[in-house]
């Protein structure tokens, strides 16, 4: 199934949501033709410096519990190897060949002059977006990536530079490795930037190579601090989106989402907290660019299944259900029940329950199954959580807490557990 996907992102029509981030799978015009041939809407352009980067070998590693799939993935990757001359030519190409594509280029250096530079010729070029890297954790110099992307005042002078320097619209790319982004956010977009993109990768050590006693990737026997990114980034992306879609100051702002994007589900999430495009990386890397079929085969179908004609529809709509935790309504629980007709006895939920939780289930050995007590039970869903049986464990009754009212009826609260 297609729906009409088709969505305008700063301006910039966009046949869908979908990007490819500036990345390895973004390295040059023969590359980019195979992913734009296979339904990307659009690209940001492996990062252009003045320079091309002298990488290491090996550079990559991953956290992973089934070799077929990684849960999270590191990399020392810097930006593009190319010089800027080679780069410059190799967006010409796609220019000419991919007119109806979005070329998002990304750019990083190191003094205004260099920034200036980089955006006059990547304009020239035929770039429709600018994207500027401040976010890249292994760069090999202070002056660049996400050491600047933690300075506002940095932010601010670049961002500036850039868009004095172009007429395309310019999105300023975030560093996650930050306790609150909106402050350099806000800093980019008093200097002229329309949109922002996170989340780049996190500041990581994946694993510890025990006979060489170092990280992973050993390069001869050394390693070091760089990106994290991956599935298993998904849930600090969208915490961080969350933040700068709720910033009063960032209200006119776009947003590009960023961060762990594996499957339709997780493209939908971040529209829901008010991205208007996606871009992917990681699971490009595993899967190859078909998984965009995928992405909009799924959306497509949810679309249809929710009654929804544009995308606009849905942009944002999650955005004002996250709210403080002070706000949230505790004057209830939800008591689990257990389908004893699928239980298989294996005792998980009894034995998190005790060891990690309230002491709310019962075991009968004989029998091999479980009994919640309502009378310890406090709705946590611990064991809804670690139960290997889908729809083993649900959501069960209602209980108002003694003395405690709810603005909701117990309709209301029962049919979001439709969901759950």
């Amino acid at each position: 199934m297609k729906k009409d996907l088709s969505i305008d992102f700063l301006g910039v029509h966009c046949e869908n949501p979908f990007f490819l981030s500036s990345s390895p799978v973004c390295n040059n015009a023969e590359q980019i033709a195979k992913a734009f041939d296979a339904g990307w809407a659009g690209i940001f352009y492996k990062t252009v410096g003045i320079e091309g980067m002298n990488e290491c070998s090996p550079r990559f590693d991953v956290l992973s519990d089934d070799p077929s799939s990684w849960s999270g993935f590191k990399n020392m990757e810097q930006i593009s190897e190319m010089s800027l001359e080679q780069n410059v030519e190799e967006i010409k190409k796609l220019k000419e060949n991919y007119p109806n594509k979005v070329l998002g280029i990304s750019i990083m250096g190191s003094t205004e002059e260099e920034w200036r530079t980089l955006a006059k010729a990547v304009t020239e070029a035929g770039a429709d977006l600018i994207e500027l890297n401040f976010s890249c954790p292994q760069m090999t110099s202070h002056d660049m990536g996400s050491d600047v992307g933690q300075n506002p005042q940095l932010v601010s002078d670049y961002t500036r530079a850039v868009v004095e320097s172009t007429h395309v619209p310019v999105i300023a790319k975030m560093t996650p490795n930050v306790a609150e982004m909106s402050d350099t956010a806000i800093a980019a977009a008093n200097s002229g930037a329309k949109s922002v993109s996170a989340i780049n990768t996190i500041k990581s050590i994946t694993n510890i190579d025990i006979d060489n006693m170092t990280g992973k990737p050993v390069v001869n026997g050394k390693s070091s601090v760089s990106g994290y990114s991956g599935n298993a980034a998904k849930p600090i992306a969208l915490r961080f989106i969350t933040e700068l879609a709720q910033c009063e100051d960032l209200k006119d702002v776009e947003l590009s989402g960023i961060g762990g994007i594996e499957t339709w589900q997780d493209a939908l999430e971040f529209m829901l907290l008010g991205c208007r495009n996606v871009q992917v990386t990681t699971s490009v890397m595993q899967y190859g660019y078909r998984i965009v079929e995928d992405l909009i085969s799924g959306l497509s179908h949810f679309m249809e299944e929710r009654g929804v004609d544009h995308l606009d529809e849905i942009v944002g709509k999650a955005v004002n259900n996250i709210i403080p935790s002070e706000e949230l309504d505790r004057s209830f629980m939800i008591i689990p029940k257990v389908d004893e007709d699928k239980c298989v006895g294996c005792a998980r939920c009894y034995i998190s329950c005790y060891d990690g939780s309230h002491q709310a289930i019962e075991w009968d050995n004989k029998t091999r199954t479980p009994k919640i007590l309502e009378d310890k039970c406090v709705g946590c869903h611990l064991c809804i959580n670690v139960c290997p049986v889908t729809d083993c464990i649900t959501p069960g009754d209602i209980v108002f807490k003694d003395g405690q009212s709810n603005s909701r009826s117990e309709k209301e609260i029962a049919q979001q557990l439709v969901y759950l």
